[in-house]
């Protein structure tokens, strides 16, 4: 392994940012920790200092952006990201790794298993759950009918998941930085991909379909 390690914690918590930088201190002594509290810094970052490893939540300051992990790549190539959040991998896994994540961590997990997780994706370049590896295998097997919640954008499904979690159309708007007309065109595009017409039946489709 690459002595002199160069790892960058996104968080937009102090005590997580902390936190993963202790246990990283303690399974690699030599590592340099960079640390940013949002996505601009940790752009500034990647594009001034040669990083092994970002360690990147998925919703930061509320909102979530997963265009971040192609503009960190397009920076830095061969930069490893291992996404490390509290939200779900069942709903979140697959499609971060498809849009350049190379490992996904809940932050539930034990200190051993975080320290497990550093040491797998900087040695064999991803790590993730025999869950999400099996999940991976479907989604990429063409013979397998896809699931129908993969045909959903990557705006879609970020609005979708926000409608299940409660959020009304104003609060997405402003969250997002959106019109609530285009709030109402996502809505109605999802409703219409997935063959469904009220938030009800889009958080059983989620469930049922997520599995």
């Amino acid at each position: 392994m690459k002595q002199n390690l160069n790892i960058l914690i996104v968080d937009d918590h102090l005590v997580v940012r902390k936190g993963i930088e202790f246990i990283i201190k303690d399974k690699f002594s030599d590592a340099v920790i960079y640390n940013a509290e949002n996505y601009p810094e940790a752009l500034e970052i990647i594009q001034a200092i040669s990083i092994d490893l970002v360690v990147l939540d998925i919703i930061i300051n509320g909102i979530e952006d997963v265009k971040i992990l192609k503009e960190i790549k397009s920076i830095q190539k061969y930069t490893k990201i291992l996404i490390f959040t509290c939200h779900e991998e069942e709903f979140y896994g697959v499609r971060y790794l498809k849009n350049g994540a190379d490992g996904f961590l809940n932050k539930y997990c034990s200190e051993d298993k975080i320290a497990e997780a550093f040491e797998c994706i900087l040695e064999s370049g991803y790590y993730y759950s025999n869950d999400l590896k099996l999940k991976l295998k479907k989604s990429s097997n063409k013979k397998i009918v896809s699931n129908p919640i993969e045909i959903l954008s990557n705006r879609e499904f970020e609005i979708a998941k926000m409608l299940i979690d409660g959020c009304g159309n104003l609060e997405i708007a402003n969250r997002l930085n959106i019109q609530m007309s285009t709030v109402s065109t996502y809505k109605n595009r999802v409703f219409e991909k997935l063959d469904i017409n009220n938030i009800v039946a889009l958080s059983s489709f989620f469930k049922e379909k997520i599995n």
